[in-house]
């Protein structure tokens, strides 16, 4: 079974489309290359895309208008425009047009990379937290976030606020696994700096101060990565 993930890469520079197209493959991508934005859009419809990367300038069809109507089609397809120029209404447009991100020609090609991680990882978050699973039971704790009721054993169960109850849930659907601090800061606070980067550290504290009484239970902190929520 193949579960790589399929990329659209449009870029009208045949021999750059080429290489970028090689360079994600040899990355364990499987990538489907069109030399212009009707060809894209064509290939679209034909395939299962999880990411689609699209040059801006190109002719008959330009990124913009192919990226409007692959949103028509598909309006949580992440979508990355790669451009020669960085002029600040093209960026805007980009963005208002479904855009993730961004990259002006030349680009560091691990930064590409990077970013196609960090976009399907946060995809995948949002799937799961979005998700109609609201009961988790882990060690001697049992969890609505529906209701966002915590309760340890027999005891009365707790509410917790919007924010702990968001953040234990993505710990629960990370269980043992690591929670990206990106991606959680990204759902939860819609923004990753160094505020909401210290407002999360603040709610781990307390999402650690309720889990305390079963020791089976503990966050541990990644550095520099995340949280991983740890059930013995």
């Amino acid at each position: 079974m193949n579960n790589k993930k399929r990329i659209l890469l449009v870029e009208d520079d045949t021999n750059f489309g080429i290489i970028l197209r090689d360079f994600l493959k040899m990355n364990e991508y499987d990538v489907v290359l069109a030399k212009n934005g009707m060809e894209g859009f064509e290939k679209f419809k034909k395939f299962d895309f999880n990411l689609c990367i699209l040059d801006v300038m190109m002719p008959y069809k330009d990124g913009f208008t192919l990226a409007s109507e692959i949103k028509v089609l598909s309006p949580d397809m992440p979508i990355i425009f790669l451009t020669a120029k960085s002029m600040k209404e093209d960026v805007l447009k980009g963005y208002k047009v479904g855009a993730d991100d961004y990259l002006k020609k030349p680009f560091d090609s691990d930064v590409l990379l990077y970013k196609i991680k960090a976009i399907l990882k946060r995809n995948k978050l949002s799937s799961a937290i979005e998700s109609e699973e609201t009961e988790f039971s882990f060690s001697s704790f049992h969890f609505n976030s529906k209701l966002r009721h915590l309760s340890f054993n027999n005891e009365k169960e707790i509410k917790l606020s919007p924010k702990e109850n968001m953040l234990l849930k993505l710990l629960l659907i990370h269980k043992n696994d690591l929670m990206p601090r990106e991606l959680a800061l990204t759902r939860i606070w819609h923004d990753d700096n160094y505020f909401t980067s210290r407002s999360m550290d603040v709610y781990i504290a307390k999402l650690r101060k309720q889990l305390q009484k079963d020791p089976n239970v503990t966050i541990n902190n990644i550095h520099g990565e995340g949280f991983r929520l740890i059930v013995k």
